[in-house]
């Protein structure tokens, strides 16, 4: 497969060969503006892309007035510079953490300078993929799913109050999926004193035709996890991404939603 071209944060970028790569973000039918932020990111220079792999990230902002847009962008590129300038011996989920961190009191620092800002916050989900393994994490209700040969399994947690009561054994899983609660975040970056990070434990080998699907809220709350894991594997990233979008309008669209869809190309036979 030749090089393609993707936009990644305000610029063109090339992908390496070995992947299929879709994404996608859209305000949805009910909001005035977009406060997800999304990216694709590797490495010009081959020793960084040896070391650091490929990243994917999507954030989901909350706050008053433009907060929730400043936070997400904030998180995604504090995330993105500081995975890839990490140092060449820490393993990728420390690498990640350590850039949530980052994240996290970059945009406090930044709410302290722009009173009208204070209280914004974010979820973020990253993960990276070196050397055919997976690393990531976490903090909020963004989602990170492999599907594989079909078969759709989520890799992180909903950091929501509806999650934590269900597995208190207090609320029922379909209570939860009508709860007006579901949306209650227990952990965003930029919110508290510190943040608790959720990351890959191992690194998680991947195989090849795996799919990496990462999406916010808007998205997953119209669309279940059986058609999650049938559009993507039914049709080429980019044109799963655009329909997964347009189901979910066609279903009320009631937030913001943003989707990447990752494809390792199948080996030759």
């Amino acid at each position: 497969m030749s090089t393609m071209q993707v936009p990644e944060v305000g610029k063109w970028m090339t992908i390496r060969a070995g992947i299929e790569l879709g994404n996608i973000t859209d305000v949805g039918c009910r909001r005035a503006r977009n406060e997800d932020y999304y990216c694709y990111s590797e490495s010009d220079d081959e020793d960084t892309f040896r070391r650091k792999g490929r990243l994917l990230i999507v954030a989901d902002g909350v706050g008053s007035h433009a907060g929730g847009e400043v936070a997400s962008q904030l998180a995604v590129e504090s995330v993105r510079d500081c995975y890839l300038a990490s140092r060449a011996d820490l393993p990728a989920a420390a690498a990640l953490a350590e850039a949530f961190e980052a994240a996290h009191f970059a945009i406090q620092d930044f709410a302290h300078q722009h009173q009208d800002l204070v209280g914004m916050a974010t979820t973020c989900t990253a993960a990276a993929l070196v050397g055919g393994h997976l690393s990531y994490a976490h903090v909020g209700d963004s989602r990170l799913y492999i599907v594989r040969r079909s078969q759709i399994a989520p890799l992180t947690e909903d950091h929501t109050i509806v999650n934590r009561l269900v597995k208190q054994g207090v609320l029922s899983l379909e209570a939860a999926a009508t709860s007006p609660e579901r949306g209650v975040l227990t952990a965003a970056l930029g919110a508290g004193e510190s943040v608790a990070i959720e990351v890959s434990e191992t690194p998680i080998p991947l195989e090849s035709g795996d799919t990496l699907l990462m999406c916010t809220d808007g998205l997953y709350d119209l669309v279940d996890d059986l058609e999650l894991a049938a559009i993507v594997t039914a049709s080429s990233p980019g044109a799963a991404c655009r329909e997964l979008v347009e189901l979910a309008k066609s279903r009320g669209g009631f937030d913001n939603m943003t989707v990447q869809v990752l494809v390792l190309e199948k080996a030759s036979a």
